[in-house]
This record gives C-alpha cells, sequence and structure tokens, in this order.
C-alpha cells in the first residue's frame, strides 16, 4: 500500500510566460508532469498540494489544473498568494507537495525559477 512509504515534502516552482490562463496551464502543467515524471509519482501518493504565486499572476487558479489531472481528484489542493518582497522573480508559481515516496523527494525548479534553487534545479536532472 502507498501509505506504507514515509510522507515527504517536494519542493517546485517555475515561471509563466505571461498573465493568460494559456501561459499559467501550460507552466503548471509542465511543473507538474516534471514533479511526477522524477518521482514515479501517482494521484493516489499525494496528500496535498499548496501552490503560491506572486501578485502579478492573476489569470486563473493553479490548484484548478492540478484538479483537472487524472486520479488526482482527491488531493487536497490550495492557492495562496507568495508574500511580495521587493526583487522577487516575476510571474512565478511555486509549490509545496505532500506525498507517500519510497525514496529521497526530488524537486522540480523550471524556466526562470531555477535562479531559485540552483542546486536542487541541476542536481535534479
Amino acid at each position: 500500500m502507498t501509505r506504507a512509504n514515509p510522507l515527504r515534502a517536494l519542493r517546485g516552482a517555475t515561471t509563466a510566460s505571461a498573465n493568460t490562463v494559456e501561459a499559467i496551464e501550460a507552466a503548471v502543467h509542465e511543473l507538474l508532469d516534471a514533479l511526477a515524471e522524477r518521482n514515479q509519482l501517482s494521484g493516489e501518493q499525494l496528500l496535498s498540494i499548496t501552490f503560491s504565486v506572486t501578485a502579478d499572476l492573476d489569470a486563473c487558479f493553479p490548484a484548478a489544473i492540478a484538479r483537472r489531472r487524472p486520479g488526482w481528484g482527491s488531493v487536497a489542493l490550495l492557492d495562496c498568494q507568495q508574500m511580495a518582497v521587493a526583487g522577487d522573480l516575476p510571474r512565478c508559481i511555486r509549490l509545496l507537495a505532500h506525498a507517500w515516496l519510497e525514496h529521497p523527494p526530488r524537486h522540480a525548479y523550471l524556466r526562470e525559477a531555477t535562479r531559485l534553487r540552483p542546486d536542487l534545479a541541476t542536481s535534479n536532472d
């Protein structure tokens, strides 16, 4: 059973090319695909995902995008606005996910968000 594995935290971030539904959807799909691939992750292993976005992204909710993924209907999803800090990366989507994984988590930092955690962005590829 999946829950025999330890509960682990996964981190990730990416950037959207614009504040449009299409650009945010593309960025969220790419980020979730990367996390799923790197961690052999299925929806039944996921407990929750919290998304945070910078204030310049308000065209749609990342959680609504994640909710449409096959098998992810029972995952607890939440959106919130990232704390505003001068000089922060624009159009950034971050996430914190909790999943039952056998192995240590492999985080995903994509696009311009690789600048946030270059140590994790390069060590996971």
